[in-house]
């Protein structure tokens, strides 16, 4: 038996074979697909976005309205956490008035330690992962003072947010904390990303964002009202765009290309973010040397 190209026709038990074969490659091949889409979109960045970031970053903070003032001890557009051996303490800084350029953190402030910095989006999934990973390790080695912890909350998906700017209520959320009960900051940022939404979300409401903030030892009535009025809003959307046009400073980097953003006395962490004995390795090389 032929075809209608003339050529021979298969027997049926060879024809089933070859179907289940072509379905096998079929399947590897969308496989390998969703492989290296996962990895366009670490970070949640897709390869469009990463070709557009600066684009979408002005799309988003051209949303946020007229420049405000920042957040008290976040100067460095992050918060900066140390330890005195047991405890996990804030270092305080001034509020950035309106349009203020950010005053970076001078390491050698900062003593003999691990200085870890991190640029996260609290909607990246890949942001998640690294903190779910190292969260509590780095946590241990800043009480423990043997390393610090910046904290620099940025808002590069609002775009999947379902419109809700999830990313930038939430980073600004953060903010809050920071202002009036910094000794807090640690615990709302794991609270963040343990109850993480998924990309193309809305995400947590305001009112959510209350309870987490409660939930991580926040008494202040001030944060409730700061987190539903979205006060820190706009600043979120000004150190985003500083961090995507950069310079990054004290950094091997010279702008944010995409979140999480890891790094140790200024030099990029390239490792796995679910891997905590690398990261820790990374570290300790970075502080001896070997």
């Amino acid at each position: 038996m032929s075809n209608v190209y003339g050529k021979p026709v298969p027997p049926k038990k060879d024809r089933r074979e070859m179907a289940r074969e072509s379905a096998r490659q079929l399947r590897e091949e969308q496989q390998k697909k969703e492989k290296r889409n996962r990895w366009l979109l670490r970070g949640g960045i897709g390869a469009g976005l990463i070709a557009a970031a600066v684009v979408v970053a002005l799309i988003v903070v051209g949303s946020q309205g007229p420049a405000t003032p920042g957040p008290l001890n976040m100067a460095s557009d992050g918060v900066v956490l140390g330890g005195d051996g047991t405890n996990i303490v804030p270092v305080e800084t001034v509020a950035l008035a309106a349009d203020e350029d950010p005053i970076a953190t001078d390491p050698t402030t900062l003593g003999d330690t691990a200085n870890i910095v991190v640029y996260a989006d609290y909607l990246c999934p890949f942001c998640g992962q690294f903190e779910t990973t190292n969260g509590e390790q780095i946590a241990g080695w800043v009480a423990a003072g043997t390393a610090t912890l910046e904290l620099h909350p940025i808002s590069i998906l609002d775009p999947v947010s379902a419109g809700s700017k999830y990313p930038t209520r939430a980073a600004a959320a953060l903010a809050c904390v920071a202002n009036y009960e910094p000794e807090n900051v640690l615990a709302m940022n794991a609270a963040l990303f343990a109850n993480q939404p998924a990309e193309n979300t809305e995400g947590l409401t305001d009112d959510d964002l209350v309870s987490l903030a409660t939930d991580s030892g926040v008494t202040d009535e001030k944060v409730a009202t700061c987190i539903t009025e979205n006060t820190f809003a706009s600043w979120v959307g000004d150190a985003t765009q500083r961090a995507l046009d950069g310079p990054i400073p004290n950094a091997d980097i010279k702008q944010i290309k995409g979140t999480p953003t890891v790094l140790v006395n200024g030099v990029s962490y390239p490792g796995a973010l679910d891997d905590p004995a690398a990261f820790e390795a990374f570290v300790t090389e970075q502080v001896t040397g070997e």
